[in-house]
């Protein structure tokens, strides 16, 4: 939805009201105001679209007790997750949304501040067999380059998309999104915590987790 610059004039009793209100939501003066008028003419903006989807999120996640979430911003939301290892590290999973989405909706960033060289040789091991069940098992569905990963220092990336000819509600992209990232976060503490003792337990996990009617994403 293109933006273009406009003037208006507001009451500073009102422009207070609106700043306090933004900086509680986690966004700014001019992304509310915007959202706020397109309510009230019935107008879903791309934000509230996201906003619809983020709420989904944290319903289904909010379950589970391991998980913390950060208040969401406009576009990006964060859950943090404590991992099953020695000192109980944490990693948070960002989930930026794309206001105008193509091929591409969104993507995953998977971030970990660690200095255990053992740590982060055990999450590449992770991430690398992860990337080997989606090849196998899910990249066939959706449009060529889609799915892309990054591995960079301290962050794992993944991009989110639809499958082939696939067109989401945002009840079932928030369903899609969460599931993902539920069964990631298993995944991950039993991998970090020794309950795997081969890459075919985890494949047969990472089928259950298919077969059990998610939306792919």
């Amino acid at each position: 939805m293109k933006k273009n610059m406009y003037s208006l004039m507001l009451a500073e009793d009102v422009i207070r009201a609106i700043d306090d209100l933004a900086e509680e939501k986690g966004t700014n003066r001019s992304n509310l105001v915007n959202q706020i008028l397109a309510e009230y003419v019935s107008l879903k903006t791309p934000e509230k679209r996201v906003q619809n989807i983020f709420d989904i999120v944290e319903n289904i996640l909010g379950k589970q007790s391991q998980l913390l979430y950060s208040h969401p911003s406009d576009m990006t939301m964060s859950i943090k997750s404590s991992l099953r290892y020695h000192y109980r590290p944490t990693i948070r999973y960002e989930v930026e949304m794309y206001r105008t989405p193509s091929q591409t909706i969104g993507q995953l960033k998977i971030i970990f501040r660690t200095t255990s060289s053992e740590l982060l040789i055990e999450l590449t091991r992770f991430f690398k067999i992860w990337m080997q069940l989606e090849d196998i098992y899910i990249r066939k569905f959706f449009p060529k380059n889609a799915i892309q990963y990054g591995m960079e220092a301290g962050r794992f990336l993944r991009t989110f998309a639809l499958p082939n000819d696939s067109d989401y509600s945002e009840e079932q992209t928030g369903n899609a999104i969460s599931h993902y990232i539920a069964t990631f976060d298993e995944m991950l503490k039993n991998f970090l915590a020794g309950e795997y003792s081969s890459t075919q337990e985890m494949e047969e996990r990472y089928l259950q987790y298919l077969n059990s009617g998610v939306q792919l994403i």
